[in-house]
């Protein structure tokens, strides 16, 4: 079973104005250098006492194709989900309109299918064309 520490307020507070005044190269190094074992305590403390400022910032740096590609990827896919949602509409009308015309053929649309199914193969001889 591991040992819990417990930290004093006064003693998060102390740090984390080290952390602020610079008396620190990293987070990594003032939780070193004080015994602290959890990877993002010293992180939690900073931000409790208000102070994301000194938090390390995430920078990213893009050249102007790498937008233009996201943007237009973002619009692709937009596409997509639209035509996907007009495929997943026509399956389900055409899906109705089979129930309704079996039920005033007297037939369970799997009976009709079975029935009436055509091979791709025997489609493409049927059309003239070859496989």
């Amino acid at each position: 079973m591991k040992d819990v520490v417990r930290y004093s307020e006064a003693f998060k507070l102390r740090l984390v104005e080290d952390v602020a005044n610079g008396k620190y190269p990293s987070l990594d190094e003032a939780r070193r250098g004080n015994g602290i074992r959890g990877g993002s305590t010293l992180r939690t403390w900073i931000k409790r006492y208000g102070r994301e400022d000194i938090l390390p910032k995430r920078i990213k740096v893009e050249t102007m194709n790498e937008i233009d590609e996201l943007q237009a990827a973002r619009g692709r896919i937009r596409e997509l989900e639209a035509a996907l949602a007009d495929a997943h509409m026509d399956y389900c009308l055409e899906s109705a309109f089979l129930e309704i015309a079996c039920g005033q053929l007297g037939v369970s649309a799997e009976e009709l299918k079975k029935n009436n199914v055509m091979t791709l193969a025997e489609r493409r001889k049927t059309r003239g064309m070859t496989a």
